[in-house]
């Protein structure tokens, strides 16, 4: 699979640019603030519906433009396939596949295949569990699209529950003799464990087929000995019916969540634990370490992803300024043999000659292949 077409209208920076890709190493060159992310970023948006800079979609809208619109073109199995978006902020997005409009923006996901590696992918192992469990969701979800269902039912049911809570617990602090009406609390924590069991039950499966992917993917990369792993944490994981212990687990926690207003179990409290050699690597991994941790977390989704069948378009955005020269080449190695790898750069001597393949300067709202 690749991407052979990429047209952005009023997204980001662009007003309007059109760009033709090939397979293989393609190099977006051009200083820092030019668009070179922009421009992954669209592609990588077609492919999971979500930015990896933002977390709404007003500001991939260039300003004083009501909508933004993102085409792609991938080809796979020798076929072409287009792939439209229309981002309308404060609206419901619309799409379009092969210029047939289709019913749900979601219905897309699983036409383009792709794996984005960039900076901000250090939060993986520095920052908060939720950016561990977004790594886990996404990966799901590109394997198995109709996840994406079960995620958003999840968030539905639990946007409900808080708000209920949340009401009781207001009318607690105003002095409510009867602390906000709770009598559907326990149709809430029924829907809650069903549709919550499925995405943990997934969730577990893939931590299990990842797990290796990640351990030899860390070693490639950073040539060291500390082993890597990664393990799901939850308190109710051990039952063999998740859907009974995820309500035993409400029951447990219901005064307190009545009394702080919030729900305080399930997959949205869960955590991927990623530790290297005996220690956990939040806290305790080197700089170096960690930038190697992500890549391997990023490696081996794509790894994953094309024993499924299908090899997915890899992205590498501004990676090799941050990387010492031999992890450089190892990951040139690592990647040089994919269908297609985009790498974005300032300085394209950062870049190993062996992914120096189509070659694009960015720069001035264009595009210009050299």
């Amino acid at each position: 699979m690749y991407v052979r077409g990429l047209e952005l209208v009023d997204f980001r920076s662009y007003q309007r640019v059109v760009v033709e890709l090939g397979p293989g190493p393609c190099v977006l060159v051009g200083p820092n603030g030019v668009g070179k992310t922009n421009l992954v970023e669209a592609m990588a948006y077609v492919a999971t519906l979500e930015s990896h800079r933002v977390a709404t979609d007003a500001p991939l809208v260039r300003f004083g433009t009501p909508r933004a619109v993102v085409r792609c073109a991938v080809v796979h199995d020798e076929r072409e396939l287009l792939i439209e978006l229309s981002i309308e902020p404060g609206k419901a997005n619309k799409a379009r596949l092969g210029r047939s409009a289709v019913t749900r923006t979601r219905d897309i996901l699983g036409a383009l295949r792709l794996v984005l590696f960039a900076p901000e992918d250090l939060t993986l192992i520095r920052g908060d569990p939720s950016e561990r469990r977004r790594y886990l969701d996404e990966l799901l979800v590109a394997r198995q699209p109709r996840f994406a269902g079960v995620r958003s039912d999840y968030d539905r049911v639990l946007k409900q529950r808080n708000a209920l809570l949340r009401s009781a617990y207001l009318a607690r602090k105003t002095g409510g003799t009867r602390g906000g009406d709770l009598s559907t609390l326990n149709v809430w924590d029924v829907h809650l464990a069903e549709h919550g069991a499925r995405l943990v039950r997934a969730r577990l499966d893939l931590v299990d087929a990842l797990a290796p992917h990640v351990a030899k993917a860390y070693a490639a990369v950073s040539a060291s000995r500390s082993d890597a792993r990664i393990a799901y944490s939850s308190s109710y994981t051990q039952s063999e019916n998740l859907e009974e212990a995820l309500l035993a687990a409400l029951a447990e926690s219901r005064l307190q969540e009545i009394e702080r207003g919030v729900t305080l179990v399930g997959p949205h409290r869960d955590e991927l634990t990623l530790t290297l050699g005996a220690m956990p690597a939040k806290g305790y991994a080197s700089h170096g370490e960690s930038w190697s941790y992500a890549l391997a977390l990023r490696l081996a989704a794509y790894d994953l992803l094309r024993d499924d069948g299908v090899e997915p378009v890899l992205i590498l955005d501004d990676v090799f300024a941050e990387l010492d020269a031999g992890r450089r080449e190892r990951l040139a190695e690592l990647v040089g043999g994919a269908s297609q790898v985009i790498v974005t750069c300032a300085v394209e001597d950062d870049v190993p000659s062996t992914l120096r393949g189509m070659r694009f300067e960015v720069g001035g709202g264009e595009v210009r292949r050299v």
